[in-house]
C-alpha cells in the first residue's frame, strides 16, 4: 500500500474551543509528526489535524467516524504494529504511531480500495 507523501493538509474538521491547558503529546499520523492534548481520543486528534480518519475499504470515500461511541466500525485505524484501533475510543499516547491506511500486507487491496487510494492521491497531489 503506498504511503502518503504529500504535505497538503486540509483544514481541520474539529477546532478546540476549551480545555486547551492540558499537556501536549507528540505522536505520528502516517509517519508525519502530530500533536494532541492529553486525554484526546485518536478521532479528536486526527480530525483536529485536518485529517480524514481513513479511506473506506468498501467504497470511494474518506471516513471521518460516524457514531463516536464504538458501535459503527467507521473509525478503524492501525497501530504501526498492525493492530486495529477504534479511533473514537482509543486515547492518544505520547510516541504513538498510527496509520490511516492498512499496513502493507495487512488488508487486501480490493479494486474499490485501489480506486479510492488513487483518487485520494490525486486530490492531495501525492
Amino acid at each position: 500500500m503506498p504511503e502518503p507523501t504529500s504535505s497538503f493538509r486540509p483544514p481541520a474538521r474539529f477546532v478546540r474551543l476549551a480545555e486547551t491547558d492540558r499537556p501536549s503529546l507528540a505522536f505520528q499520523i502516517d509517519g508525519q509528526p502530530a500533536t494532541a492534548l492529553a486525554g484526546d481520543t485518536l478521532l479528536v486528534a486526527l480530525l483536529s489535524q485536518g485529517r480524514r480518519v481513513r479511506d473506506s475499504e468498501f467504497g470511494d470515500g474518506a471516513c471521518a467516524g460516524f457514531c463516536r461511541m464504538g458501535a459503527c466500525q467507521d473509525c478503524w485505524v492501525w497501530a504501526a504494529s498492525g493492530e486495529r484501533l477504534r479511533a473514537c475510543s482509543t486515547t492518544v499516547e505520547a510516541g504513538m504511531s498510527v496509520l490511516t491506511r492498512p499496513p502493507v500486507g495487512q488488508w487486501p487491496v480490493t479494486p474499490d480500495l485501489k480506486q479510492s487510494l488513487a483518487l485520494h492521491a490525486a486530490e492531495t497531489g501525492a
